[in-house]
C-alpha cells in the first residue's frame, strides 16, 4: 500500500484522494455534492498549509465564501478511483477572488476541471469586503489554462417553471459557519431533478450561491427544462433566492 501524497505548490496545493462509496451515487459515479465539497476543502487545505487557517482568518475578520462555481466532467470518476487534485489561486476579477482546480487520474489524464469565484466577508457583520481589504497575503495568478468554462450568472425564466419540492435545512446540512454547506447543495439539486435526469452524468455543472440558508429554513425548489439537454433549478428561501444551478447533460 502506498501513502497518498500532498504538496504545497508555489501558488497552490496538491493532494491525492480516493473516492469512497460516500462520495458516489448508486451507480458508483462521483456525486456533484462530493465534487463541490472538494472545492471548499482544497481551498482550505491550501490556506491551512500557509498558516492561514479558518480560525486565523476569522480572527482577522476576513473569511471567504464560495460565490460561483463551474465544473466540467471530462471522464466521470467512480468509487475507489484515486484522484490527483490540484488547486491554484487565479487572481481577482471585480469583487471576486478566483481559484481553479484539476482532478486527474494516476496517468495524468484530467477527469474533472473546475473554476470558482469567491467573495471576502466580515464573518461578524456578514458585510461583503473588496478583495483589496484582504491583508493576510497577496493573491497569486496561476497562469494555467483550465479546460472548463468560466462561472456564469444563472437566471431562470419567470414562465415555464415547475415546482419540484420543498426542502428544509436540517442539522446535518450545516457547516462550521452555521449555514447550509456548499457541497450539500449538490444533493439538494440531484434529489429534486426529474427522474429521467438523475441517473445521467452531467458534462458541465454551474451554481451560484446567492444567500445563506440557515437551520430550519425551507427552500422551495423550482426547475426549468431547457431545450438543449439542460436543466436549471432555483432554491427560494424566506428571504429570496438562495441559489441557482444549471446542469448540462
Amino acid at each position: 500500500m502506498n501513502d497518498f501524497k500532498q504538496r504545497l505548490l508555489d501558488n497552490g496545493y496538491f493532494r491525492q484522494e480516493e473516492l469512497v462509496f460516500w462520495d458516489c451515487d448508486r451507480g458508483k459515479r462521483v456525486r456533484i455534492a462530493a465534487l463541490l465539497s472538494r472545492l471548499g476543502a482544497f481551498a482550505g487545505y491550501d490556506y491551512d498549509a500557509r498558516g492561514l487557517t479558518h480560525e486565523v482568518l476569522w480572527n482577522r475578520r476576513e473569511v471567504f465564501l464560495l460565490s460561483r462555481a463551474a465544473l466540467r466532467i471530462h471522464d466521470c470518476p467512480h468509487a475507489r478511483d484515486v484522484l490527483d487534485i490540484s488547486t491554484w489561486e487565479d487572481g481577482v476579477q471585480g469583487a471576486h477572488m478566483r481559484r481553479v482546480y484539476e482532478m486527474a487520474g494516476p496517468d495524468g489524464t484530467i477527469r474533472v476541471s473546475a473554476k470558482t469565484d469567491w467573495i471576502l466577508v466580515d464573518p461578524l457583520t456578514r458585510k461583503i469586503l473588496r478583495p483589496s481589504a484582504f491583508t493576510a497575503k497577496a493573491f497569486a495568478v496561476s497562469g494555467r489554462e483550465i479546460d472548463c468554462p468560466d462561472p456564469q450568472k444563472i437566471t431562470l425564466p419567470r414562465e415555464g417553471r415547475e415546482v419540484l419540492e420543498t426542502r428544509t435545512v436540517r442539522w446535518s446540512d450545516l457547516d462550521g459557519n452555521g449555514h447550509l454547506f456548499s457541497g450539500n447543495y449538490g444533493d439538494f439539486i440531484w434529489d429534486a431533478l426529474p427522474p429521467d435526469l438523475q441517473a445521467r452524468t452531467p458534462r458541465e455543472f454551474f451554481i451560484n450561491y446567492s444567500r445563506e440558508a440557515a437551520l430550519g429554513e425551507s427552500l422551495r425548489l423550482e426547475g426549468f427544462r431547457e431545450p438543449a439537454d439542460a436543466y436549471a433549478i432555483e432554491g427560494l428561501g424566506p428571504r429570496g433566492s438562495c441559489f441557482t444551478a444549471r446542469c448540462l447533460f
